[in-house]
């Protein structure tokens, strides 16, 4: 056992990788204390907090981070209508900034000078976490084992981690069969690591945990009715049984629940800063279906200009939180106007959910854009067609001017 050297706070999961470090920590001469956030995984916490304190952790914190984790981030994202490179719906990259508030502030509390983290060297949960950490303490030290060489060449690999669990009698939910690498919470689950690294190879069977396979999905859809205001749901309704969900946590864990079939990919994406891109499975179900949900009702209200400007801020939105910078002040100023531009995101809109798929029905809004009267086929409404002349010509002037010049172009190229 090395000098004692302080306090670290540990960011415990119980999963093969923290509860290594835990131990690998005492080793160093750390007194350890394990927080664990419930953020709506699957978790016997109770278990955990025992199990951190039979490793050897001086103190166990296990907190509800799970209704700030929806109110602040998830609903952020909602508004945002946010996917980085047009597929991740970010379900990781929304909890760490959540999670690392917490952690410093137990840190705080219990005067550590260090936190720690389980997060790999390789990968954007390091930058996430410790970016967190730096924004919101700045005079913490964060410890990273997976980028410590005196680590790392002892454990080069998972193999080599489960040997030292067994060593040391860590109980592990993992096997060299199903070396699973798993993040859960309430957005997602997603799973890394073992076969799942050759991109042609399929899920193995028995893999899925928040959903079920679509071939045997119910052949009935679920019909739910989802409210908006300022782009953010706040009340879904089972058209089936008439049960209606408002507070926010419950709605979101609710639509978990029904959403069957929804949303299995495996998916590559950037990953900053040491490899270009990463392979991983992926379900989020309510997720996918408030995207589909809060883009129908977005478009149907929000003027196509300012749409435009927020699809951008959008954009700008997901690679931040991607990359760790949610407590940024640029990140603070896209989340605020993109909250500006929600302001008339509301009213409700009715779809199916069937076989992994949702189907937008309908939707109504007091804050619609729509005229039926302008835009129908049958009545003339406040509109002049003999105006669309004008439009017409106008715009065909470019087209007309560019064409007459490449037509010159060409004729003398083929003289």
């Amino acid at each position: 056992m090395s000098e004692p050297k302080g306090t670290v706070v540990l960011a415990y999961s119980g999963g093969l990788d923290t509860s290594c470090i835990l131990v690998w920590l005492k080793e160093q001469g750390y007194a350890v204390v394990a927080f664990l956030a419930n953020i709506g995984q699957k978790e016997d916490f109770a278990e955990a907090r025992k199990k951190a304190l039979a490793l050897g952790a001086k103190k166990v914190f296990v907190e509800d981070v799970r209704r700030e984790f929806v109110e602040e981030f998830v609903w952020a994202a909602v508004q945002a209508g946010a996917l980085y490179e047009e597929r991740y719906p970010l379900g990781t990259a929304l909890a760490r900034p959540c999670i690392a508030r917490r952690l410093v502030g137990i840190a705080r509390r219990e005067r550590a000078a260090y936190v720690a983290h389980g997060a790999t060297g390789k990968g954007n949960d390091q930058v996430r976490f410790e970016l967190s950490c730096y924004a919101l303490c700045p005079g913490i030290q964060v410890i990273a084992p997976w980028r410590l060489p005196e680590f790392y060449r002892r454990f080069p690999g998972r193999r080599e981690l489960m040997d030292y669990a067994e060593k040391h009698g860590i109980p592990v939910p993992v096997t060299p069969q199903t070396p699973w690498s798993m993040d859960e919470n309430l957005m997602h689950i997603s799973y890394e690591a073992g076969i799942l690294e050759n991109p042609k190879n399929p899920a193995p069977p028995g893999l899925y945990t928040k959903t079920c396979d679509p071939a045997t999905a119910p052949d009935t859809p679920d019909i739910l009715e989802i409210e908006f205001k300022q782009g953010v749901p706040v009340k879904v309704t089972n058209a089936g049984d008439g049960a209606a969900r408002q507070e926010a946590l419950e709605l979101f864990v609710y639509l978990n629940e029904i959403a069957f079939g929804l949303i299995r990919f495996s998916l590559f994406f950037c990953f900053s800063p040491c490899l270009e891109k990463w392979l991983g499975i992926y379900e989020t179900p309510a997720g996918t279906i408030l995207y589909h949900a809060h883009l129908d009702i977005e478009a149907f209200t929000m003027d196509r200009e300012v749409r435009k400007i927020k699809q951008g801020l959008a954009l700008k939105f997901s690679e931040l939180v991607y990359n760790g910078f949610w407590h940024s002040p640029e990140c603070e100023f896209v989340r605020h106007c993109i909250g500006r531009s929600q302001e008339a995101v509301q009213g409700t809109v009715r779809l199916a959910v069937l076989k992994g798929h949702v189907y937008v029905l309908g939707r109504a809004s007091p804050r619609s854009l729509y005229n039926e009267e302008l835009v129908s086929m049958n009545v003339q409404g406040d509109y002049e067609p003999a105006d669309a002349t004008g439009f017409i010509n106008i715009n065909s002037l470019r087209l007309k001017e560019y064409h007459r010049l490449q037509s010159k172009v060409t004729v003398k190229q083929d003289e």
